[in-house]
């Protein structure tokens, strides 16, 4: 292993190395390497058919890879965990479609989805005295919900749900966020409050967010990664990424 090697391992809470994922000899991941740090933020953009959602599911044990490593804290090889044992580990991931608990509050999915909760539906009044105050508190406040806590959630905009969903993601309290187009079909308003939302916080997760809205990505403000037939075809600053001639050619168009 070479000295940047193994700094990039030691370091790294996900590390992802030559990994390759096939479906009926369509290779959806072709030696695929990144790496994403404690406090970090990428945003992972590309086309269709890039390899984005085969990605994420190998990270989170959904698809184990025909070859590479995967490992967690530099550490833990997940290829061999399922996706309970993933998750436990602290790998939470949003979905792009929100699936909040609609007849429950604002609040009560929150304390639905606190880690430890699971199955906690039969005891949700026993749950709710057990759990302080100030953790549902600081979630509502993180994700600016505070002020609807006792709406029930069916009620909410369709950008208040997303919000929810990632609060309840953080009530499962989480290492690392993977974030599938959070602000797809949301208003301008709702898609930077989320761009605001999501730097807060990456300032103590790491996120990863796949994303089209190249204005959102913008805002977020962190390193991009363009996916390309499965491998990374540039990193970096999104002006660099943006101008780079094979991604204009890909992905954004002329």
């Amino acid at each position: 292993m070479t000295t940047t090697h193994h700094h990039e391992l030691t370091s790294s809470l996900l590390y992802l190395d030559g990994v390759s994922v096939s479906f009926d000899g369509f290779r959806a991941l072709n030696n695929l390497s990144l790496t994403i740090g404690a406090g970090e933020m990428r945003a992972i953009i590309g086309p269709n058919g890039a390899g984005k959602t085969t990605m994420m599911d190998v990270m989170t044990g959904k698809t184990k890879p025909d070859t590479g490593d995967v490992l967690y804290d530099g550490r833990i090889d997940l290829t061999r965990l399922d996706e309970a044992s993933i998750a436990e580990l602290g790998i939470g991931r949003k979905f792009q479609k929100p699936t909040v608990f609609e007849s429950q509050s604002v609040e009560d999915n929150i304390v639905l989805s606190l880690r430890g909760a699971r199955g906690a539906f039969a005891s949700l009044w026993g749950w709710r005295n057990r759990v302080p105050q100030s953790d549902i508190e600081q979630i509502l406040e993180t994700v600016g919900l505070a002020a609807h806590r006792k709406r029930m959630a069916a009620d909410l905009s369709h950008g208040q749900k997303q919000w929810l969903e990632i609060g309840m993601l953080l009530a499962q309290d989480p290492k690392v966020l993977l974030v599938d187009e959070p602000v797809a079909g949301m208003t301008d308003h709702e898609t930077e409050q989320t761009a605001l939302l999501l730097k807060d916080i990456a300032r103590d997760h790491a996120v990863i967010v796949v994303e089209h809205d190249m204005s959102f990505v913008r805002a977020l403000a962190c390193r991009v990664i363009c996916l390309h037939e499965g491998s990374v075809l540039a990193e970096g600053h999104i002006d660099a990424v943006s101008k780079d001639d094979r991604v204009i050619e890909v992905y954004l168009g002329r």
